[in-house]
């Protein structure tokens, strides 16, 4: 769940991010932090290189890089101490620790179990934190949320342009890399994730790999994509029909799964839990009958990464927090017939959720 400690942290006129962490930091008695995340790392500092490592104490930031990116950590990186690496990294954490009095430490939870070997026999006495920046990157700031909002945009206008291609003995392969050619087009200096478009009982694979298969008629047609804009995601699926004989189970799955999307976007708003969100959407499915056909989670957080907190699942109970951004993504997916999934993003508000995708969510019959 989100703690108190990190309410008022969407704004960006509000406490910055590293007094926030220094209020967990003396809440754990901890002294210091290690973050070795580079998700982690660009959130706390604007740094976009490949290789970093944060000490954060009570009152000092020392941030750690090799030569390769002295002149562009100078560039990216304010109101830190730089160091630039030569040797061995965690002989450097202890004396680091040695200089500024740091007698415990926490280590992000993700960190290599060789890695708290190495501190362990370096005398430093690490303990293993959970998440701590992630809940922080969980709330976006208005900054934030504008740039995934273009992310958005790029994703979408992208899509239409594609649109057009979808139809019967076009490739599933060919319409991804048409699309991945777009976005591109659109300024996405990097895909986040690879595009799935999958047809007929392919669909049925919630995350199927794009094949030389042909779309036929009475096909469905589920597209998962997203766009970038300066280093953040967005993530969103469409399921399209291609016009055939008997295509009213089709047009029945489709439905189902659009009136859980509908009812689970309406259950948005702060407070609520998460799981909350994803009983909505899997109670219509399963009021419907299809409820063995619904196996994944409703929807989870989109940022720096395409995969981030909070998860809307049924085994999460994260209490949802104004300013928070996920997906909603109810699906169906039955074997030998195909498979719907419908993805919208929504930011939350005061008063509910605002949805950032704008594609239209009818049943589109090509």
């Amino acid at each position: 769940m989100i703690s108190p400690l990190f309410r008022g942290a969407a704004n960006d006129a509000d406490p910055p991010r590293l007094a926030l962490l220094r209020r967990f930091l003396k809440k754990k008695r901890l002294d210091g932090f290690l973050v070795l995340d580079l998700s982690n790392i660009r959130y706390l500092t604007g740094f976009t290189g490949s290789s970093g490592l944060l000490f954060i104490t009570r009152k000092e930031q020392f941030f750690l890089t090799d030569f390769r990116y002295k002149e562009q950590s100078e560039r990216e990186v304010k109101d830190w101490t730089v160091i630039i690496e030569k040797g061995d990294r965690v002989r450097r954490i202890a004396n680091l620790c040695r200089k500024t009095g740091t007698r415990s430490i926490g280590v992000e939870s993700s960190a290599p179990y060789s890695f708290y070997c190495q501190l362990s026999r370096s005398g430093v006495p690490a303990m293993a934190v959970d998440g701590l920046v992630e809940r922080l990157r969980a709330v976006k700031t208005s900054s934030e949320v504008a740039r995934i909002k273009r992310a958005v945009e790029r994703a979408e206008e992208a899509f239409l342009e594609v649109k057009p291609f979808i139809r019967p003995g076009v490739s599933e392969w060919s319409l991804a890399q048409r699309l991945a050619d777009r976005l591109r087009r659109k300024g996405c200096r990097k895909l986040p994730f690879d595009i799935i478009v999958a047809s007929g009982a392919q669909s049925a694979l919630p995350h199927a790999k794009p094949t030389e298969k042909k779309i036929s008629r009475g096909d469905f047609v589920l597209i998962d994509w997203g766009g970038e804009a300066d280093g953040y995601y967005s993530d969103m699926t469409r399921t399209l029909l291609v016009s055939g004989e008997n295509t009213r189970r089709q047009e029945e799955m489709y439905n189902v799964v659009l009136e859980a999307n509908e009812t689970a976007i309406a259950a948005v708003k702060p407070g609520v839990r998460s799981k909350d969100i994803d009983r909505a959407a899997r109670e219509c499915i399963r009021r419907s009958g299809y409820g063995d056909f619904f196996g994944h989670g409703t929807g989870h957080g989109v940022g720096l990464q395409v995969h981030e907190a909070p998860r809307i699942s049924w085994q999460k109970s994260t209490a949802i927090a104004e300013n928070m951004i996920f997906t909603i993504e109810p699906g169906i997916y039955v074997p030998g017939i195909g498979g719907v999934r419908i993805e919208d993003m929504v930011v939350v508000r005061k008063t509910g959720a605002e949805v950032l995708t704008s594609l239209r969510k009818e049943l589109d019959i090509l």
